[in-house]
This record gives C-alpha cells, structure tokens and sequence, in this order.
C-alpha cells in the first residue's frame, strides 16, 4: 500500500503533462482541421459547425461533472492511499455517466433545432449547423463515456493511453473529412453530414479502446451491474466537486452564447471571423491547458498526502510557466497574423476584422494563464465553490456587458468583445492568485479538525 502510495504521489509534472500536452494538442488539431476543411468547402458550413459545436459543448459540461470529480477525488484517494476507494470511485463515475449520457443524448437529439434558434442564425448557417447539431448530438452518449474513462487513466497517471486514443480518433475523423469534403477516390461528396459522421465513429471507436485499457491497466473491470450499483456517498462526492466546476463552465459557456449573439449582430463576416479566431486562440493557451490539468492531478495527490507545501509550491511555478508559454505564443501568432488567417480562409472582410483581434490575444492569454492554472489548482484542494462564484459575477458582469460595450455601443466590433474577454480573464486570474496565497486547504483542515473534536466530545 505504501510503495503505491508513494508511487503516485512522486510522479513528476513533466512525466504527467507531456502526454496531455498531445492530446489536448491533437483535440484542438481535430477541431482546427475540420474547420479548415469546412471553410474551404464553405464559409456558412464553417460558422454554422461553428455554432453547433458551441451548443454541443454546453450539454458535453454536464458529463464534466462527473468527470472533474472523479479526477480530483481518486486523486486524492490515490495520495492517501486508499486504492480500493479510488477503484471504486472509477466504477462510480462510469455509471454516472451512462446515465447523463443517455438522458442529454435525447434531450439534443428532439430539441437541438429549438436550441439552435436562439441563435438568431438562418439560412445555409442554420440548415448546415442543424445537421451538425442532429447527428452529433446522438453520438454524446459516447463522449460521456469517453470522458469518464479517459479521467479514470489520467487520475492513476496513464496520460500516454488516454492520448494514444486521442491519436486514433483524429486519424479517424481526419479521414473521415477528407472523403466527406472532397469526394477522395470518387466518392459522393457528403459535406457536413459524412463529418459529423466520422466523428460519431471515431467517439464509438474510442470508448472500446478505453474500456480495453481501463481494464487492461488499472485491473478495473466495468460491469452492466455497476450502471445501476452506484454508492449514494460516492454519488454525493462527486456532484459536490462536480457541480460547482461544471457551474463555472457552464456559466462560461451560456455567457459565450450571449456573445455569439452579439457578434452575430455585426454580420455574417465577424461571426465567422469569431469561429477561425477561437480555433486559432486556443493555440496559444493549448500548454496552459496541458501543464493546468497535470497541475491539478498532482495538487490532488499532495493535498490527499497532506504534502501541503509542496502543493503550494508547485502551483506557484506551474503559474510562471505557463504566463510565460502563452505570452509567447500568442505574441507570435500575432506577428504572422495575416498568413495565419489566411490558411483558414481568402475572405478579405474576414481577414481585415480578424488581424486585430489577434493582437487582443496577446494582451489576454498572460491572464488566461494565470486564470486555468490557479482556479485548477483550487479545485484540487477542495476550494470548488470560490472558482464558481468568482466565475459566474465576472463572465457576466465584465465579459458579457463590455462585449456589449466596446463591440455594439462604442462600435469596436469583434476587437471590443475581445478586449471585454480579456478584461474577465485578468481580473479573473489576480483573483484567483490572491485565493491560492491564502492557501485555503488550511481552514478546510481546521474546520474538518473542529467537527471531529465537537463530536467527540
């Protein structure tokens, strides 16, 4: 038990991070090709896909619950130990998902033209976004699946399996795109049905593979009885972590929603502006997201541990690293600019709207940085609601209004809105430094300490 203990409690930042950096590299690289891809075969299939995928990701957070969760608590279990309770929060959290699966899964399937709507988008934008959105949204039952699999691996540190069936599904999908776009080897071509086709079969393909190495790895068999055997403390374990962190994303993403509306507003050219610019921003912030997630694993076994020090320290410097990634980044991607944009599409109105913009993420990205890094690390140490809360007032009362401001009122377009977001980020990100120097795992400690001597007594 010990050797194990402390097998997961020294693995190294970098042992954990390199894997995930591919993976998250290979995801954003799936997204960016296919809308390359889509552009190329049509500007409107580019922003309704664009559209689509935003709403798509909204009901994809509520399997974010369980999987944040399960992420941090069998961490936790892991650093302290307790091996049997964290196999058995991995079956747990595969069972939960089934179930939101399903049920979101339906909900998209009969309702997604509805929800689209409210987008206020129409003609090939809607029809080609519809389609996207139909299909898709059966195949969200798989990526419930996937994703509470994929956080059982990289809890135990098998991050290099959970990319390796990142890297099956982007040949998959790759593929798939190629024969749907451009009729390969005299192929009917399918446009964005036979992609978003390619995507359900690279979703089902993927779960198989993570199930193989799940059990293959982690000696953790997943049983049709654990889908309707789930223990009521485990169930409430991971809601509470769960929910408040699928708040905040949820409140990012119906906030983004709004902002799409906005933008929406300004005309077609910015709205699709938007959808190549979010694809090329995510470049910049793609090792804050690799070293935050591998941050947030390992704060999870030190606080598991009590290695509160340490646990400390190493968000500390994953901060300055990754501030540092993303301002250079960024700032290169601003400087070639123009030729960038230019690999996404030839629209002279797109360009023009978008080269200001990305020199907007050069100002954002440092805050973006210290933002994922440090509300990560909160979560791990249990501080889940701070990061909502913060998150909810802020992507509201900053991001949203001053879109609204600085893009309609002062007439700053798409440049505007960025500036507003960059705004939210920073102020953000300061916030949540100033929480983690707090260091608020140390009044948890003290309350849990608290209740045991009141009961005691």
């Amino acid at each position: 038990m010990t050797e194990e203990k402390n097998q997961y409690q020294e693995k190294t930042l970098f042992q954990i991070t390199w894997p995930l950096f591919i993976e998250i590299a290979l995801h954003m690289t799936m997204g960016i090709i296919a809308t390359f891809m889509l552009g190329h075969y049509s500007d409107d299939a580019a922003a309704g896909v664009g559209v689509a995928n935003q709403l798509l990701n909204i009901f994809i957070l509520v399997f974010n619950v369980t999987s944040v969760g399960a992420t941090i608590l069998i961490g936790q279990k892991l650093g302290a130990g307790k091996i049997a309770e964290a196999k058995q929060m991995a079956q747990s959290a595969f069972g939960m998902n089934f179930w939101f699966g399903v049920i979101v899964a339906v909900i998209v399937f009969f309702f997604g033209e509805y929800f689209l709507r409210l987008f206020d988008v129409d003609g090939q934008i809607y029809e080609y976004g519809l389609i996207f959105m139909k299909i898709c949204g059966l195949s969200l039952f798989l990526e419930s699946l996937s994703l509470a699999l994929s956080a059982v691996l990289r809890s135990y540190g098998f991050t290099k399996e959970s990319m390796f069936v990142t890297v099956f599904m982007n040949v998959i999908s790759i593929i798939g795109n190629i024969v749907a776009l451009s009729g390969l080897f005299g192929l009917p071509i399918t446009g964005v049905t036979g992609v978003s086709w390619a995507i359900v079969a690279a979703r089902g393909i993927a779960v198989l593979i993570l199930l193989y190495f799940v059990y293959q790895r982690l000696s953790i068999s997943i049983k049709f009885e654990h889908i309707f055997k789930i223990k009521k403390e485990d169930i409430r374990g991971l809601l509470s972590i769960g929910i408040p962190s699928a708040g905040e994303n949820l409140s990012y993403q119906f906030s983004q929603l709004i902002i799409t509306g906005i933008i929406a507003t300004l005309g077609a050219s910015s709205l699709t502006a938007r959808v190549y610019i979010v694809n090329i921003s995510m470049i910049c912030f793609l090792f804050t997201m690799a070293i935050g997630m591998g941050t947030q694993m390992l704060v999870a076994r030190y606080i598991g541990g009590k290695l509160y020090e340490k646990a400390f320290q190493r968000g500390i410097r994953t901060l300055k690293i990754a501030m540092i990634a993303s301002l250079t980044v960024s700032l290169i991607i601003a400087l070639i600019g123009s030729p960038v944009l230019n690999f996404f599409t030839d629209d002279s109105s797109i360009i023009a709207i978008g080269i200001p913009v990305l020199w907007a993420i050069v100002f954002i990205e440092p805050g973006r940085a210290m933002n994922i890094v440090l509300m990560n690390t909160l979560k791990s140490a249990g501080d889940v609601r701070f990061p909502m809360i913060v998150g909810i007032i802020f992507m509201w009362g900053v991001s949203v209004v001053f879109s609204y401001l600085f893009g309609i009122h002062f007439g700053l377009g798409l440049l505007g809105v960025w500036i507003a977001q960059g705004l939210d980020e920073w102020i953000r990100g300061i916030l949540a430094l100033r929480r983690w120097q707090s260091r608020p795992w140390e009044r948890k400690t003290k309350v849990e300490v608290n209740e045991f001597q009141v009961k005691k007594a």
